[in-house]
């Protein structure tokens, strides 16, 4: 099946993989600031957004989604730019399809496995009711009884939608994401490399790429460069754009 996607601006190819819980909608502002020089195209992976749901959740699969997503659109070598856990199906692309990309782009996430640390907000969403749910200040104020910051639950209500009686539901898979979310936070295991170019960009306050990461990073990619972007954390493109930005163009215009 498809992948639905939006897509800005002309010239080089650059596709854009949003994270866990989210969909393409989350980066079109920093996609049409781009758009003025490359071809921005961003997919909603499956069991998010707009693209199919499936029983299926896994690197594996969504790495094949992206493989296939390229061939139907005639995407020409694109430069792959992912977060969080689009940065770990990024990884995993690049290293199993190198031909098929020109450059890798990884948002504050490594090749190590992570622990499971999305059950509060899971506990959350699963315990929103969604048949008596009138209104999303009704369910941004159940929400907040599992996740404090507004900001987060603003992101994380965004994937609700309206069906076409007017009751609330999810775009997102909820029940497959619950039941399969170990397989988010896996390390990469394929024991290949990817020997292109690969920018990996941290926040200064996230701890989810760290010193000690930087041997196993360079093992798998070793034409590799860490940058850190400062005064921002995990969503590292919302949190300081600007410098984000400037990062970004300059390892494209490389």
């Amino acid at each position: 099946m498809s992948l639905y996607f939006r897509e800005v601006g002309s010239g080089q190819p650059v596709i854009i993989l949003h994270g866990l819980f989210g969909s393409s909608d989350n980066w079109l502002t920093i996609a049409r600031q781009l758009a003025t020089d490359y071809r921005l195209v961003l997919p909603d992976q499956r069991n998010h957004g707009r693209s199919f749901k499936s029983e299926t959740f896994d690197y594996q699969s969504m790495s094949r989604d992206l493989l296939d997503f390229i061939e139907e659109n005639s995407i020409d070598h694109p430069v792959i730019i992912g977060h969080s856990m689009g940065g770990k199906v990024a990884m995993n692309f690049a290293v199993n399809y190198p031909s098929m990309l020109s450059k890798l782009v990884v948002v504050d996430i490594g090749p190590k496995a992570y622990p499971v640390h999305h059950q509060q907000i899971l506990s959350g969403l699963n315990h929103l009711d969604l048949t008596r749910i009138k209104s999303r200040k009704e369910a941004d104020d159940l929400l907040s009884d599992y996740v404090e910051e507004a900001g987060v639950r603003q992101f994380l209500l965004k994937n609700l939608d309206r069906d076409e009686d007017g009751a609330f539901t999810w775009k997102l898979n909820l029940p497959v994401i619950t039941r399969e979310i170990e397989n988010v936070g896996e390390a990469l295991s394929v024991e290949k490399t990817f020997s292109k170019p690969a920018l990996f960009v941290k926040g200064e306050r996230s701890e989810y790429i760290v010193d000690d990461d930087s041997q196993r990073i360079t093992q798998i990619f070793p034409d590799n460069r860490i940058v850190s972007v400062s005064r921002a954390g995990h969503w590292v493109h919302a949190e300081n754009p600007s410098e984000f930005l400037s990062v970004i163009k300059a390892f494209l215009m490389e």
